[in-house]
């Protein structure tokens, strides 16, 4: 403190500084003194998870009315996921239809039609192979011995050729379906996307909704699309073309054998009905398990910092552990139905092979059949049978898919609760920016029960500044969350203009509102390409201006790289302060009307608080202003401060007159505890 000129002398006297403007908020009017309180805040809300999961979730507003803002996430351990508890099991969503598939594939029909080709031309090698191998048979035993060469010679040559063919027709169908089902898992990821990018924020605050969950559907879940599109689909059609074959040519070559023989494929087709029915219902199941397990895996990534911070690595592990349980005993529950379903099909396959085996020998001995047409048929039909027991081993990987896929069409066709393009509503070029809730009652659809609102008012003027204050929980943030739209009231309206929001367009109305939050969202990308962000056609001046204006030039100037640093993932390569102000930079490129501020300054030190407090008084001119603030010196020059309690506006008034109002005030009792001078603030 003796060096006048040090760094921390400076950071004191900014306190101190703050501290004398708080001298008069802070004063007494019974005893005439500053009351100096320290502020110990409460532990954070937890979040409990579903039924008997091990939970791993980011808190938020829609999570915790007392902690919006507080720990990253918290760790709740319940009892492991148990297959057998059918009171967790939740239906599986129904799978489209095949023909909805195919017609999202209508650009690839094309080649859908030569990939069938290739099929045909695969499908019918098996039997004209087994039918060949017939006449060789027949062929060494003849009694005609020198001509046992000349014939073998044939055969082989066509051996060859069958080979040859099936290369080319193999390549032609999986190569054609392939297409088919990379370009359509292609399309529904766009289409995902982009559906999830017009769903209301209370869909996201869903447990089964999370972010690993989202992924999982965009990536794994979209990529099953190609077992019923692409390759399961490409083999199915190679075994049906096969059997068709094998069947017509079998009834020409001897009908009465081919007809025994066939009476055994209706058991077979029954057994891989039955087997792919009880798959996916157990896949429903192992997919809510596997969904779990990912989601904790991603949480734990993501907030790998406080995981390592508080050494908590193993306690994570054990959890993941857990969630491994479930999926471990329906993979193994799928396994063993899985091998009694194949065993059946192959049991099936063999007592046709036996009785085939009888009725020829039967049929040879009356003399209705020869030796090579009964080893041609016998064969072709033989090999028939066990490329259907082949293709219903298949049934697992397509109940697996269906249920997947039923899952992300869910998504597709759900219609949003709050639709940013609906055709009801009208764009907007420009908007004054007075603001007003009527009597607003809201409760987040995470927790209908509890109301957060309870008939709110409130009345914003264009172009002024107002501070929303209140304990934590008051519903400050909530008000910030409505006036963007990321929910809708359950009674009440919000207007801007004298007009209900939900008769605007919402992408046009948002265009005119930037928010600045206390954690300050950026990209995986370069400081430039954070702050363009706000405006996709800026030019390169208007963003140093905007970071010029934001405090931000100077620092960014000062990297190696500067404009473009990368910010990492989240932006951790930049402190707080840097973030807040980058984030800043964003909003003033954006030049909104309307301006939120939740809590932009709350988690910064003084310097830090001081530079971005300065930006954002350089921005607030001119525009509607609506600051939610826990540090009061921050907001004294507001035009205005509503002070909330319990979801309504107690009092409203500036600064000076709430101060007057003395001991019956509820704005004095939130100023009292920040004493102007304390370190404590």
């Amino acid at each position: 403190m003796q060096l006048t000129g040090g760094e921390y002398n400076k950071m004191v006297e900014l306190q101190q500084s703050a501290g004398e403007n708080d001298s008069a908020a802070n004063f007494n009017p019974q005893n005439g003194r500053n009351n100096h309180r320290m502020i110990v805040p409460a532990s954070p809300a937890s979040v409990m998870s579903s039924p008997r999961t091990p939970s791993l979730y980011p808190l938020s507003p829609a999570f915790s009315m007392s902690a919006p803002y507080s720990a990253p996430f918290s760790v709740q351990y319940e009892d492991a996921y148990d297959s057998g508890d059918e009171d967790s099991y939740q239906p599986a969503y129904p799978a489209p239809s095949q023909w909805r598939l195919l017609k999202m594939n209508e650009p690839e029909w094309g080649k859908a039609l030569l990939g069938c080709l290739g099929a045909i031309g695969s499908g019918a090698v098996q039997p004209i192979n087994a039918y060949c191998v017939g006449g060789l048979i027949a062929v060494y035993f003849r009694p005609d011995k020198p001509s046992i060469p000349s014939h073998a010679r044939i055969y082989s040559l066509v051996f060859l050729a069958l080979g040859v063919f099936n290369f080319f027709t193999n390549l032609l169908q999986h190569y054609h379906f392939a297409i088919m089902g990379e370009r359509l898992t292609k399309r529904i990821r766009e289409m995902l996307l982009k559906k999830l990018m017009t769903f209301e924020i209370g869909w996201f605050d869903q447990d089964e909704n999370t972010s690993a969950a989202i992924s999982a559907r965009l990536s794994t879940e979209a990529n099953m699309v190609r077992s019923l599109v692409g390759d399961r689909m490409s083999l199915l059609a190679q075994a049906i073309f096969g059997a068709a074959f094998a069947y017509t040519l079998g009834l020409v070559l001897t009908w009465r054998l081919a007809l025994v023989m066939m009476t055994a494929q209706p058991l077979l087709i029954g057994s891989f009905y039955a087997r792919s029915v009880l798959m996916k219902s157990m896949s429903a199941k192992a997919q809510i398990a596997q969904k779990e397990g990912s989601q904790l895996a991603s949480e734990a990534v993501i907030n790998h910092r406080t995981i390592t911070a508080f050494s908590s690595q193993k306690r994570i592990v054990g959890l993941f552990r857990d969630t491994l349980e479930g999926p471990r005993k329906e993979s193994i529950r799928q396994s063993w139905f899985a091998g009694v379903g194949l065993c059946s099909s192959q049991f099936l396959a063999a007592a046709s092979t036996a009785l085939a085996y009888w009725y020829g020998g039967r049929l040879l001995a009356k003399g209705l059949i020869s030796p090579e047409r009964l080893f041609q048929a016998f064969l072709a039909l033989l090999f028939t049978a066990y490329t259907i027991a082949e293709a219903g081993s298949m049934t697992n990987d397509i109940s697996r898919g269906s249920s997947a896929v039923g899952s992300v069409f869910a998504v597709l066709d759900r219609k949003s609760e709050i639709d940013p393009e609906s055709s009801d509503t009208r764009k907007t070029d420009s908007i004054r920016g007075r603001v007003e809730l009527r009597k607003v009652v809201f409760a987040y659809p995470s927790r209908p029960d509890q109301l957060i609102l309870k008939g709110l008012s409130l009345k914003i003027n264009a172009g002024t500044t107002v501070a929303l204050v209140g304990q934590s929980g008051s519903g400050k943030s909530t008000i910030i969350s409505l006036i963007e739209r990321f929910y809708d009231p359950i009674n009440g309206s919000v207007c801007i203009d004298d007009k209900d929001i939900r008769d605007y367009n919402l992408r046009s109305l948002r265009s005119h509102i930037a928010l600045v939050s206390q954690e300050p969202t950026l990209f995986a990308g370069t400081i430039y390409e954070n702050i363009a962000y706000g405006e996709k056609n800026a030019r390169e001046s208007d963003i140093r201006k905007a970071a010029i204006l934001a405090n931000a030039h100077e620092f960014i100037s000062g990297m190696t790289d500067g404009y473009e640093t990368y910010c990492g993932e989240r932006g951790v390569q930049l402190s707080g302060g840097q973030k807040q102000r980058i984030a800043l930079a964003r909003a003033i490129l954006k030049d909104p009307a309307i301006l939120l501020l939740d809590e932009a300054t709350s988690a910064l030190d003084s310097v830090s608080e001081s530079l971005v407090q300065e930006a954002l008084e350089k921005m607030m001119v001119g525009r509607t202003c609506i600051v939610v603030a826990h540090r009061l010196s921050t907001i004294q020059k507001s035009n205005s401060i509503a002070v909330i309690k319990e979801g309504k506006v107690v009092e409203q008034g500036s600064h000076s007159d709430l101060m007057a109002m003395g001991n019956r005030s509820a704005y004095v009792s939130l100023v009292r505890p920040q004493g102007g001078s304390s370190p404590y603030r």
